[in-house]
């Protein structure tokens, strides 16, 4: 795992050198840093390879079931971006930012995903109705893996 010191200075160094991406590549590790349009860093991910799926299991397979044994026609998945651990709320006294029944915009924070001690906000990106939670508070998610489904308006 990479040292936050490091981490931190890198991200010093790009803010005085107004970089936007940083990719670094060593023997057992890559990561990515980029910075967000109001200079605040986002760490997106260490690269990580996605386990081997099993034969025949598709999240689509079924006419329109998905994995997880819900109705996915018509609604859109918000996945996460990185790898890290999820989190429901800002702390565990305040409300969850989207729960079933929950209307969001695409600015909308939904939660929010902590990667290498960083605390990243994930927007909806979509506009409207959230369906269904696929995830439990605190659970450890992969890039690419669904978060909540959205009935779209």
């Amino acid at each position: 795992m990479i040292d936050i010191r490091k981490l931190k200075e890198l991200v010093r160094l790009m803010v005085e050198n107004e970089l936007t991406e940083l990719d670094l590549k060593d023997q057992e590790e890559t990561v990515t840093i980029k910075r967000g349009g109001a200079g605040m860093p986002v760490m997106i991910a260490p690269q990580a390879c996605a386990p081997p799926r099993a034969a025949g299991a598709d999240e689509d397979a079924g006419g329109g079931q998905s994995a997880d044994g819900a109705d996915a026609a018509g609604l859109v998945a918000i996945s996460s971006p990185m790898v890290g651990t999820f989190y429901a709320a800002a702390n565990p006294d305040s409300p969850a930012f989207a729960s079933v029944g929950t209307s969001v915009s695409p600015d909308s924070v939904v939660c929010l995903i902590e990667a290498m001690k960083v605390f990243n906000e994930i927007k909806a990106e979509v506009s409207g109705t959230v369906e269904k939670v696929l995830v439990q508070n605190g659970t450890a998610v992969e890039f690419g893996q669904k978060l909540f489904l959205v009935r779209p308006t």
